[in-house]
């Protein structure tokens, strides 16, 4: 594994009560502000005696000693691997894959490669090259590392334009499934609320009043399951990072198995007992409960309207059979 270069830091006397990132900056002239401000907020700066700090806009004070962590350049174009995928739908223009829960769908910080890019680039050859850039050929839209379900790619610039523009006016359409604890009242709705960064914990993401952007999601309760939990529709209308995740715990049912936005439910889902009557409690759950089942758009080049769907995964099914023996 490669070591990450590390830096020590000494805010001088004068320097108290500025921001984290505007002192580390005026430190370390070879890292720009912004990459210093994503190390913070990856938790790669820490503070001499203390944890790390994860906000940006921390005051400091003189005196103070900090330890930046920056780590090695990963290559800037992923490199193709052979991991298995499901392929739905794969024509001269674009893929559709039915990802499983686990896989992260493009390299990032944390995980360079082993993504359905790198499955994709092995699977397609060049055609992906740039296509959406280097970093994310082919990807339109995304999935979370842990949800499951299906997505579509494009393989060439004219494939990629007209799924992307499809995307911006909600012609793309996408439904998923969510098991989420309780039963949401009403039975059908819409949650509206802006989506943007936590203010209290800068790696996840909240309803907020100010900043954010626009989030939009209509569901519908499928069925109950168990005296605990139920099963919902979800339909997006706008594409924000965890924005199933977050509305839904938003209005108090959050996704089970959710190890963000569950609320510490995920415990409570383990630590259940079946008295004898079903199977035990799933206890190696390792993702939520959320499966993009169903994809929907007009072909960029014949502009037949396709339509795709997925039936829940096995570790989905398995958390309903659990929840409705109890």
């Amino acid at each position: 594994m490669n070591e990450a270069t590390t830096y020590t830091v000494r805010v001088p006397q004068d320097k108290g009560r500025v921001r984290l990132d505007k002192a580390l900056a005026e430190a370390l002239p070879a890292l720009s502000r912004t990459r210093l401000k994503a190390l913070i907020e990856a938790g790669r700066v820490r503070r001499d005696g203390g944890g790390a700090v994860t906000d940006p806009a921390a005051k400091v004070a003189g005196g103070e000693t900090f330890t930046v962590a920056v780590p090695v350049a990963e290559p800037a174009t992923p490199i193709p691997q052979a991991i298995p995928l499901v392929v739905v739908y794969e024509d001269d223009d674009l893929i559709v894959v039915d990802k499983p829960a686990g896989l992260v769908v493009h390299p990032a910080a944390g995980n360079p490669d082993g993504t359905l890019v790198n499955a994709l680039l092995a699977r397609c050859g060049g055609s992906l090259s740039g296509i959406g850039g280097v970093t994310r050929p082919g990807i339109v839209h995304r999935l979370d590392k842990g949800t499951s379900g299906l997505m579509v790619a494009a393989k060439n610039d004219v494939a990629h334009r007209s799924l992307a523009l499809q995307l911006a006016q909600r012609k793309l359409v996408r439904v998923y499934q969510a098991l989420v604890w309780g039963v949401p009242s009403p039975r059908a709705g819409k949650i509206v609320g802006s989506i943007g960064r936590d203010p209290r914990n800068r790696k996840k993401m909240a309803v907020v009043k100010r900043g954010g952007k626009p989030a939009d999601t209509r569901y519908r309760v499928l069925k109950a399951v168990g005296a605990a939990a139920s099963l919902v529709e979800c339909r997006l209308n706008t594409g924000r990072t965890h924005q199933i995740r977050v509305h839904m715990a938003a209005i108090g049912h959050p996704v089970v198995g959710d190890p963000v936005y569950g609320g510490g439910r995920r415990d409570r889902l383990a630590g259940r007992r079946s008295n004898g009557r079903g199977p035990p409690p799933p206890v190696s759950l390792n993702s939520q409960a959320l499966h993009a089942c169903m994809i929907g758009f007009e072909h960029p080049r014949s502009r037949r309207r396709l339509e795709f769907r997925s039936k829940l995964p096995s570790y989905f099914r398995g958390i309903v059979h659990f929840l409705e023996s109890l």
